[in-house]
């Protein structure tokens, strides 16, 4: 089978090679998964420069995190699941936990208790997609914060995947959401998706803004993925007793120097207004949530992207040999799609990529 293997940590360009690999065989309580799809996201292409919160031992098959495909063979003994079954595989990596096999590959063999079955109606761009940024944005939401109805939610990077599920799924549980974003001209998009407030931290003053919007005493809940001044300012914005969830720092995007990652708070607002700020790591959740509640959730993500309550924009599909470009364009500044491998275009409808 062909798999895209890391032969070292470094630039993922330089690092990536195309290799032929035997097709791996399932032990007890795992399953064979012919892969269909597989993203490419920019944790997946961290985890391979050594900057992200494991590391794999190198050479590795790329890719971290979630595919499509169907059940080829079973490993003894293994129940719950049939041969030809479509199912998404969410190989997260857990912490604590042991390694995954990377999805960047024909074959890959996943525990059961990680595989959610899928319906063939679902697209594959929108199955493989389904693991990691429509669960954040459930996770955040409705278990983290447990934001309730008619409440206000601040978060940051609202143009980002996960901002714009944040929306969707918000107003679906009537949720009031101000939406941060740097760029004047992402405003009226954002309006356009749901957000009720778009603040414009390009010229705007977002502890000012989020008062004039909702109150000095409104605002209790907010998600970051930041960091930085602009995540202080989140926290200095929230009403005493607030709470902050942070799950990114999009502002230190190329930073490799780890004591550079920061978020100044104020001391008297943490200690005096008594707020948290604590964080957020999907893989951390994968590493402490019981089987069934993984399935659980999995279950949901599905079931609110089946009934069309949240939308996965379209990936652009591309086959292995491209490696190149779709790593490219994982990290092009406002690259619209999310870049797929793809093993069968057909099934895609894709086409050329």
């Amino acid at each position: 089978m062909r798999a895209l293997v890391a032969v070292a940590a470094g630039e993922p360009a330089d690092v990536l090679r195309l290799e032929s690999r035997p097709v791996p065989t399932p032990d007890a309580g795992q399953a064979l998964i012919r892969v269909e799809a597989t993203p490419v996201h920019a944790s997946d292409l961290h985890v391979l420069r050594g900057r992200y919160g494991f590391a794999p031992e190198f050479p590795a098959v790329g890719g971290t995190m979630e595919c499509v495909g169907r059940i080829a063979a079973l490993g003894p003994g293994t129940e719950g699941l049939r041969v030809g079954e479509r199912v998404v595989a969410a190989v997260v990596p857990a912490v604590p936990g042991p390694p995954v096999a990377g999805t960047w590959q024909e074959y890959l063999v996943a525990d059961a208790h990680r595989l959610l079955s899928v319906p063939d109606r679902l697209s594959g761009s929108s199955a493989c997609q389904l693991a990691v940024n429509p669960l954040t944005a459930l996770l955040l939401v409705t278990r983290e914060l447990d934001v309730q109805p008619g409440e206000w939610l601040v978060q940051t990077a609202a143009g980002s995947t996960v901002g714009r599920l944040v929306i969707q799924l918000s107003r679906h549980l009537g949720i009031r959401t101000i939406n941060v974003v740097r760029r004047r001209g992402a405003v009226e998009e954002i309006e356009a998706l749901g957000g009720e407030e778009v603040i414009c931290t390009q010229d705007e003053d977002l502890v000012q803004r989020v008062a004039e919007i909702a109150g000095p005493a409104d605002v209790r809940k907010a998600i970051d993925c930041v960091a930085g001044p602009v995540g202080a300012q989140v926290s200095q914005a929230l009403a005493p007793g607030g709470e902050l969830v942070v799950y990114g720092a999009l502002s230190t995007h190329r930073q490799t120097d780890p004591s550079a990652l920061t978020i100044p708070l104020q001391a008297r607002s943490v200690i005096y207004e008594t707020k948290t700020v604590r964080g957020f790591w999907l893989n951390r959740w994968f590493g402490t949530a019981s089987p069934e509640d993984t399935l659980h959730a999995l279950a949901q993500v599905r079931d609110l992207v089946g009934d069309g309550v949240l939308s996965i924009a379209q990936g652009r599909p591309f086959p292995l040999e491209a490696f190149a470009e779709a790593v490219a364009l994982a990290e092009a500044p406002a690259h619209g799609s999310k870049p797929l491998f793809v093993f069968d275009a057909g099934e895609e409808g894709g086409g050329d990529p």
